[in-house]
């Protein structure tokens, strides 16, 4: 889902969280999540949109309602070796999704 749609589904209510996926190498993804599912930032080249930081994320998102943002931490060893099939190891960490409130 691209920039546009996420915001029209945020506005509208839909969004139950967005989540800031940190991954190795300084990397963030964004997804929205809606009724259980995960959909991915893309770029207009249908591309997953790369992150810089939680404050790349707060600029590209300041036009968003206020919604649950969480910054979630995979952890480097289990991107490494692997994890069981349904396992969900991952540090989620609530952060405010405007800065300073």
């Amino acid at each position: 889902m691209n920039l546009q749609e996420m915001n029209a589904y945020a506005l509208a209510g839909k969004v139950d969280e967005l989540n800031l996926i940190s991954l190795e190498g300084g990397i963030y993804l964004l997804e929205a999540r809606m009724h259980g599912m995960a959909f991915p930032l893309i770029d207009a080249q249908g591309q997953t949109f790369h992150l810089r930081s939680v404050e790349h994320a707060r600029e590209v998102l300041q036009a968003f309602p206020d919604l649950p943002f969480n910054l979630i931490h995979t952890l480097v060893h289990d991107e490494m070796c692997g994890l069981a099939a349904g396992t969900d190891d991952r540090l989620k960490v609530p952060i405010t999704l405007h800065a300073g409130g």
